[in-house]
Parts: structure tokens; C-alpha cells; sequence
């Protein structure tokens, strides 16, 4: 049997940049700290949220060793080392690996996209070379190309490939997914505001952006999903819905990059093609982080 990563939330960290747009090692610091206070189960470095796209190659992995070294075993550290580029990849797996991530988060390969058979081929080849156990992550909406539940059966024997962090959105291909996949691998969401509905299915958490402001809020919703609270946690998720939503309200990591900012975590700093988010926009966002008791 394949051992769990983590049960809970992960949150997928923003990277804290300075005003001048270089990596706030500082802030990232206090940023780990506070989430494992706060009961986050694991870490998320250098993923969609974290600007991997624009981070050097240098800088990501650096932040990927920053947050191993500053978790220090407390909670997994999951490491994003996904790209369109087999030989990038896989370097950095190599690079994270070596540096003592717990395991791998692999994007489906951007732009050039890829046939099933090639998601196959290359996943496999990845999962072979990786000594952490590898993470399927499948965005269609950023990268163009979708694993589907046939794709994910074939994987789901590779004894080092353990889960899925599945933000495609479509609860029945999902569901078909895990007709095919349940107990072989583990399913994480990767949309915040489907937390329920996948646990539901089986899932052991999420790999979350909102965490990054309310971690223990979102941690206390997943623990109720694991004890079979679904009442309780569909009262969260509800609750949550608003703040979620403005988090998404411009592309991520736009939003969350000011929320953490607001909060003390780094400077409202992005790359370019990223630019701050709109005023009126910033505005709704503070005020429902407000009304979630946050000090803004």
C-alpha cells in the first residue's frame, strides 16, 4: 500500500517579494512559521501560486530549500517542479529531492501540451527518476491540457506516483477518476471552492490558495470533511465562498500576492506579465477578509 502524504490542507504558498521585486527570504520565514502554527498539514513550494514561472531558476531552488530547511520537519514539504521541459523537470526533481522535499508536485506540461500517451510516457519517466514520491497536477484552464480518468488508471500503478491535486472542475470526471483510481492514489482538490464535494468522494484535503490567509480555518473544514462532518464543513465552505471568490477574482496569484502583503508577508511585488490587482477589486477583498476576523 502507498502511504499518505498528509491528510488536511496544504497551502500553496505565495512567494513574499520585496519592493524592488527580488524573494523575501525573510518574510517566507515568518510565513512557514505562522501556517504551522495555525495547523496547516504540508507545504506547497515554488507552485502556481508561488510564481514558479517567473522565479529564476536559481531563486526556485532556493525557495524550495528555504522552506524545507525553515519547516524542518514539522510538515511535508511538497516541492513544485513541474515544467513543459522534460530535462527542466527533471533537474529540478532531482534538485528538490537532494534539498529533502517530501515529495514532488509535476504540472501537466504547459503550452506544448501533450497527448495522453505522451502525459503517460512522461510521468512515468519522472516518477522513475524522483527518490520522493511524485504528485499529478492537472490545471487545464492554465495549461491547455487535461488528464483524463483513463490517463490516471494507467499511472495509478507506478508504486512511486501517490496522488492527484485535480483542478480541472468537473466533478463526473472526477467521480469517474476515482472509480478507477480509489486506493491507489490520493486525491487532493485543487480548487478551493470544491473542498466538500471532493472530500466527499474520497479525497484527503486540498492543496489550497485561501489557506495562505485563513490556514486555520481551512484546516478546521478539512478535519470536519476526515471525521465525517459534512454538515459541518459545508457550513465552512459556504462561509468561506466570498473571500474564495474574491481571491479568484483576478488570476492567481494576483489577489492572494495582496492578501499576504496586507497581512505582513512581503510587499504587494509581482512579475510581469502579474500586476497588482485593481483598486476596487483590492477593496472588496479587505473587507471580506475583515468580516473573516482578519486584522486589515
Amino acid at each position: 500500500m502507498k502511504k499518505t502524504l498528509f491528510e488536511g490542507v496544504a497551502t500553496a504558498l505565495v512567494t513574499p517579494m520585496n519592493s524592488d521585486g527580488s524573494v523575501d527570504y525573510a518574510a517566507l520565514d515568518r510565513l512557514v512559521d505562522w501556517q504551522i502554527k495555525e495547523g496547516v498539514s504540508a507545504l506547497v513550494a515554488c507552485g502556481t501560486t508561488g510564481e514558479a514561472s517567473t522565479l529564476t531558476d536559481e531563486e526556485h531552488r532556493q525557495v524550495i530549500a528555504r522552506v524545507v530547511e525553515k519547516a524542518d520537519k514539522r510538515v511535508p514539504v511538497i516541492a513544485g517542479t513541474g515544467s513543459n521541459d522534460l530535462d527542466y523537470a527533471l533537474s529540478l526533481t532531482k534538485y528538490a529531492c537532494d534539498a529533502g522535499a517530501d515529495a514532488v508536485l509535476t504540472v501537466t506540461p504547459y503550452y506544448n501540451k501533450a497527448t495522453q500517451a505522451g502525459l503517460i510516457k512522461m510521468y512515468n519517466i519522472l516518477a522513475d527518476a524522483s527518490k520522493a514520491p511524485v504528485i499529478l497536477y492537472n490545471v487545464p484552464s492554465r495549461t491547455g491540457v487535461n488528464i483524463e480518468p483513463a490517463t490516471y488508471k494507467a499511472l495509478a500503478d507506478h508504486e512511486n506516483i501517490i496522488a492527484i491535486k485535480e483542478a480541472n472542475g468537473n466533478i463526473s470526471k472526477i467521480v469517474e477518476t476515482m472509480s478507477y483510481v480509489n486506493g491507489k492514489l490520493d486525491l487532493y482538490s485543487g480548487n478551493d471552492d470544491q473542498i466538500v464535494p471532493l472530500m466527499a468522494l474520497g479525497g484527503k484535503g486540498v492543496i489550497s490558495v485561501v489557506s495562505n490567509i485563513l490556514p486555520r480555518k481551512t484546516a478546521e473544514l478539512c478535519e470536519k470533511c476526515l471525521k465525517g462532518d459534512y454538515k459541518g464543513a459545508s457550513e465552512i465552505q459556504y462561509n468561506l465562498h466570498a473571500v474564495i471568490d474574491s481571491l479568484f477574482s483576478e488570476v492567481n496569484p494576483i489577489p492572494a500576492k495582496a492578501a499576504t502583503a496586507k497581512m505582513g508577508f512581503g510587499t504587494n511585488t509581482l512579475r510581469l506579465p502579474l500586476t497588482p490587482m485593481s483598486e476596487a477589486k483590492y477593496e472588496v477583498m479587505l473587507k471580506l477578509m475583515r468580516e473573516q476576523g482578519l486584522d486589515v
